[in-house]
């Protein structure tokens, strides 16, 4: 009996060709580093990983193109800690995953988007509630499409999942354009 081949040319059922397979969609060169790593001598930066709650239903790009604009946003005001917006894997994740408790021990960073609609802080609510419930993270940075204040709805929410949740929520400051502080 003949072995199933994989269809890259590695042998039967090769289980790296995946992780290659996967590595070359993501730009990786088969983990070659970078020119200008080689070059520096310094090791290329692990891209961040950023696991993301609370999204809201659509297409999976579309959703995630709006985490990326509030990194954009946060890094124009001032917050350099984001560095490259673009650099950031982002991870769009169901708060009802079954996997939501290994990936809250794996993955360090994790957010809560929050939407501006009326629902919006009901619903953010109810992910942290059900996060709770499941074993997931209990420290979130609060992600949004940008609230000006954080006094009221914003405020209420960190403060109930604190209160009622043991859940600590991380709000940055929307600092205005041209910020020196």
């Amino acid at each position: 009996m003949a072995a199933a081949e994989d269809g890259d040319g590695f042998g039967p059922l090769d289980q790296a060709a995946g992780l290659r397979r996967w590595a070359e969609q993501q730009g990786a060169g088969g983990g070659e580093p970078s020119v200008a790593a080689l070059s520096s001598g310094i090791p290329e930066a692990p891209r961040p990983t950023l696991m993301v709650v609370g999204l809201p239903s659509g297409a999976q790009r579309q959703r995630l193109e709006r985490v990326r604009q509030t990194l954009q946003r946060w890094q124009a005001n001032g917050h350099a800690w984001v560095g490259d917006p673009a650099r950031w894997q982002l991870v769009a994740l169901d708060e009802d995953s079954p996997h939501l408790h290994t990936l809250a021990c794996q993955q360090p960073r994790w957010a809560l988007w929050v939407e501006g609609d009326p629902d919006g802080f009901r619903r953010a609510y109810r992910c942290l509630r059900h996060l709770r419930e499941g074993g997931g993270p209990t420290r979130l940075l609060v992600l949004h499409p940008g609230f000006a204040s954080h006094a009221g709805l914003l405020d209420n929410l960190r403060q109930a999942a604190g209160t009622f949740l043991e859940i600590e929520l991380l709000l940055l400051a929307e600092r205005p354009r041209g910020y020196q502080g």
